[in-house]
C-alpha cells in the first residue's frame, strides 16, 4: 500500500510580514544617517582638493608671468592662458555642492572661497567657507 503525504503549504501571516518591513525600515534609517554623514564629509574634502589644486595652478601661473591673476580675470585666466603648449587647467569645475568658486586677487596673494553646503558666506559645520588663505592653518 502506498502511503500519501500531506503536505501542509503555510504562508507568512500579516503580523509577520508587517513586522520584518519594519526592521527592514529601521536598518534602512540608520543606514541612510550614517552614509550622509559620510557623504557630507566627502563632499568638504573634495572641494579642499579642488582648492589645493587651484593653488597650484595659480603658482605656476605666477612663476611663468610675475604676479597672480587680477580679481576680474578670476580663475577663468587659468584655462585661457597656456604654459608651453598646456592650459594650466582644462576646466574650472564647481565645489561639490554645485556653486561656483570665488576668486579674490589680493595683490601678492589671492583667496579661493567655496562657501559651503548652504552657498552663502559663513556659516558653521558642513555650511562653514572654505577658504584657500586657512585651508593649511586647519588641523587634521
Amino acid at each position: 500500500m502506498m502511503q500519501r503525504r500531506v503536505y501542509l503549504i503555510r504562508g507568512f501571516s500579516l503580523l509577520e510580514v508587517m513586522v520584518v518591513i519594519v526592521i527592514i525600515g529601521m536598518l534602512a534609517s540608520v543606514v541612510t544617517v550614517g552614509v550622509m554623514g559620510h557623504l557630507a564629509k566627502a563632499r568638504v574634502t573634495t572641494t579642499e582638493a579642488q582648492v589645493k589644486e587651484f593653488t597650484k595652478a595659480l603658482d605656476l601661473y605666477k612663476m611663468d608671468t610675475g604676479s597672480y591673476p587680477t580679481s576680474s580675470q578670476g580663475l577663468k585666466i587659468l584655462t585661457d592662458a597656456k604654459k608651453g603648449t598646456e592650459p594650466y587647467l582644462v576646466q574650472i569645475p564647481n565645489d561639490a555642492w554645485g556653486n561656483p568658486y570665488r576668486y579674490r586677487s589680493l595683490g601678492a596673494t589671492y583667496d579661493i572661497i567655496s562657501y559651503g553646503a548652504d552657498g552663502r558666506e559663513g556659516g558653521e559645520g558642513y555650511d562653514a567657507d572654505i577658504k584657500s588663505s586657512t585651508l593649511g592653518q586647519k588641523q587634521k
